[in-house]
């Protein structure tokens, strides 16, 4: 007995075809889709909603066989537990390293920007004592050519 009817097998081909056109999109963003296990989904789906034969979507796995096999080996489960809490105290470290050299980092730029606004303030301090002085050259030399010429 067939698992999938020539319905459902006619919508999945035409999502793949559609697909490799770059006309597939997704239904819930309106992306492109670009991965074939999205457009055999989408196949499926669609054949679902109009009543072909498919199976039913595969249901979450269970993780209660590796509680199970946890509590049968309790032993190893306290060794474990050192083991992790050594990669915790890590992790713990490596985060508070990070976020020393992030506050470092802010401090420094908060540095240069204060900086960069003082070396601005004199960069135009500088260049309007030039301006004046410039313009006063100019007064004297013009001075001296009339006192020439007369």
């Amino acid at each position: 007995m067939a698992k999938y009817s020539r319905k459902s097998q006619e919508k999945v081909e035409k999502s793949m075809h559609e697909m490799h056109e770059g006309k597939l999109k997704s239904g819930r963003s309106g992306k492109k889709v670009t991965s074939p296990k999205q457009a055999i989904a989408i196949g499926l789906s669609e054949a679902r909603k109009e009543g072909a034969k498919v199976p039913k979507k595969a249901a979450a796995k269970k993780t209660t066989t590796r509680k199970a096999a946890a509590k049968k080996a309790a032993p190893k489960k306290a060794a474990a537990k050192k083991t992790t809490a050594k990669k915790a105290t890590a992790k713990r470290t490596t985060a508070k390293r990070t976020a020393a050299k992030k506050t470092a980092a802010k401090k420094t730029t908060a540095k240069r920007a204060t900086a960069a606004k003082k070396t601005t303030h004199r960069k135009t301090s500088v260049k309007k004592s030039t301006a004046k002085k410039g313009a006063t050259a100019r007064k004297k030399t013009t001075r001296r050519r009339a006192m020439a010429t007369a």
